[in-house]
């Protein structure tokens, strides 16, 4: 297989750190680099948690970029997200990089993204797993750059009105419902999406989350300390949260976006249609629809996943938190 060039967008949270520790154990993949926008987190935070993660991944050559520190219009909300603690990372961390802002590279992220595509037309895979700011200010001030990826994968969205930030919005799309709504309108690219739902109807077992977190490697042991305190990994806090819907497990978000991009085998079925993000309403504000029966009039499809191999996630998972002894050479 080929080697893939990825661009990982991130609002790096816990999922975030699984999904990466994933994307930098690929064999054929090369992270060209991480950009960061606010989400789980501050913008600082979540610059400070990539540092980590990819330090735990031994990749500290990869150069990671400061992002948006809110959505397009408005601010960003004052009121932090506890869904993964305060700071993102199950608020555990007590050996944070003194140096971290002298690790962030000086250009901003979305002129690193326009220059890194542009020096790789057709070659990037663009992996987003936050809100969409980043990539909807790269659209606007280039509006050709979407047509020199070669594809873009977002985590983000809901199918069914069920959502987990408002009643019917998903947590990355409520958090900036117009860009969001720009990306799905403008990025005309092959692009790919791991709803909400999906994740959680693809859920792994409590059973398979100790194995994975109970190897004897560094980021396993990372793994666990940053999900040893927060209720998004407790299966008690879950049945009275997602398990109503959708029943038990544990879902690694952002893992399942990754682990399509880097294996596309690791999906099972998907539905190919026109969609749009809602920007109206008091409830339905950046919940996505699907336009199954075409009365949007829109020729740009994408592909949103429904159902997924299991084993295949669950083997990249393994894989992502056992130490490798690859060598770095080959810049990754």
């Amino acid at each position: 297989m080929s080697e893939k060039l990825l661009i990982i967008d991130t609002d790096c949270g816990i999922d975030d750190a699984q999904a990466i520790l994933l994307a930098l154990a690929a064999p054929h993949a090369r992270v060209l680099a991480v950009t960061c926008v606010f989400g789980n987190a501050s913008l600082d935070d979540v610059c400070q948690n990539v540092i980590k993660v990819i330090a735990v991944g031994q990749r500290e050559q990869i150069p990671v970029f400061r992002g948006s520190v809110g959505p397009l219009v408005g601010t960003a909300n004052d009121t932090p997200c506890d869904h993964f603690g305060i700071d993102g990372l199950g608020d555990v961390l007590e050996d944070r990089d003194p140096r971290w802002e002298k690790k962030i590279q000086r250009e901003h992220a979305v002129s690193a993204m326009l220059r890194l595509v542009a020096e790789n037309p057709k070659q990037v895979s663009l992996v987003a797993l936050g809100p969409l700011t980043n990539l909807a200010l790269a659209v606007k001030m280039n509006p050709s750059f979407p047509g020199m990826l070669k594809e873009l994968y977002i985590m983000g969205g809901n199918m069914e009105g069920k959502g987990n930030l408002t009643p019917s919005a998903e947590f990355n799309f409520a958090m900036d419902p117009e860009a969001a709504y720009v990306v799905l309108e403008e990025f005309l690219c092959p692009t790919y999406l791991t709803s909400w739902e999906y994740a959680c109807r693809n859920a792994l077992s409590w059973e398979f989350f100790e194995e994975l977190t109970n190897q004897d490697t560094v980021a396993s042991r990372f793994m666990k300390a940053i999900t040893s305190r927060c209720w998004a990994y407790s299966r008690e806090a879950l049945r009275k949260k997602r398990d109503v819907y959708f029943g038990p497990g544990f879902v690694s978000f952002d893992s399942y976006a990754v682990a399509a991009c880097v294996d596309p085998s690791v999906v099972a079925e998907s539905v190919c249609c026109p969609v749009r993000v809602e920007l109206w309403g008091a409830m339905c504000r950046g919940m996505m629809v699907l336009d199954r029966v075409g009365i949007l009039n829109k020729k740009h499809t994408i592909t949103v996943f429904t159902k997924c191999h299991k084993d295949k996630l669950e083997k990249l998972l393994i894989q992502s938190l056992t130490e490798s002894a690859r060598s770095t050479d080959n810049g990754k």
